[in-house]
């Protein structure tokens, strides 16, 4: 059985839609995937109604948090998505993305970089803009090789040149909240160090006293001997850890299913929620 419990969609800064995604996560011999949008569940109704027979799709979200000045991203599972506390908070992150974005737009052309806001909006399309859009903005221009590339203190990454905050959750407050609506949820990628700083251990072992189900052990920003740290750092904390592609289509290099989950933490994950349930496939529209 192979799980991937980390993937976006045209919904966020994907560049497969909905119904793409959960056809080429079929074509990959996937048996489940989640589909965890930054901080939006817009693109769940399409990929329920495209879902092929003999996938299950694990709606979700990935949430923006920032403690003590460090950005960390929560994975939320099968929460209710109308709970209106969490939803609220989600609405909040979601309008903040516009004027964040343009206020990159102008930093970049404070530095001499001819982006556009309309260049901007078109990658992005009907999507949740974000950062990795005007990345690639700045891949067309010309001004960095890929995506990745521009998210150094050069450019876009944590208190870069042309970075802008926006409004993010509490990671504690995420978890409560998740939790009220029936979710679980998982630390992801939590030694992603190339991305900026992490936040130290002893934070996770602070998460996981409030809550916090889980940690993204494997993932493609994990070395090996990180990928060892942490399940043994799940293993002495009591959390589920589990592996994911963190797929974006063709806006980054990752494959879907490069990293997987265990069944058994899948069957607990399913277990412990209550605000919604996995979505076995029924063969999709054929549209």
């Amino acid at each position: 059985m192979r799980i991937d419990l980390h993937t976006h969609s045209t919904a966020s800064d994907g560049t497969d839609t909905p119904t793409e995604l959960v056809r080429n996560a079929a074509a990959a011999g996937l048996d489940v995937v989640a589909l965890t949008d930054h901080d939006t569940s817009r693109g769940h109704a399409e990929a329920v109604a495209a879902l092929p027979a003999g996938l299950t799709l694990i709606t979700g979200a990935e949430l923006s948090c920032r403690l003590d000045g460090v950005g960390l991203h929560m994975l939320a599972y099968l929460f209710d998505p109308d709970e209106p506390e969490l939803l609220r908070e989600r609405e909040l992150v979601r309008d903040d993305r516009v004027p964040r974005a343009r206020g990159m737009v102008a930093k970049l052309n404070d530095l001499g970089v001819h982006v556009t806001w309309e260049q901007v909006a078109r990658i992005a399309g009907d999507g949740s803009v974000g950062r990795p859009h005007v990345a690639e903005a700045l891949v067309e221009l010309g001004v960095v090789a890929t995506v990745s590339d521009a998210f150094t203190p050069d450019w876009l990454a944590d208190g870069g040149r042309a970075y802008v905050a926006k409004h993010e959750l509490d990671p504690f407050d995420a978890i409560r909240l998740v939790k009220a609506a029936g979710g679980v949820t998982v630390f992801a990628h939590p030694a992603a160090v190339k991305r900026g700083q992490v936040v130290p251990e002893s934070v996770i072992a602070d998460l996981a006293a409030a809550g916090l189900d889980g940690i993204e052990t494997d993932h493609m920003d994990h070395d090996p001997a990180t990928r060892a740290r942490l399940h043994g750092l799940a293993a002495d904390l009591g959390l589920l850890a589990t592996g994911s592609s963190d797929y974006h289509g063709s806006r980054k290099t990752c494959v879907l299913g490069e990293f997987t989950t265990d069944p058994d933490v899948y069957g607990e994950i399913t277990r412990r929620a209550t605000g919604a349930f996995p979505v076995p496939g029924a063969g999709g529209t054929t549209a």
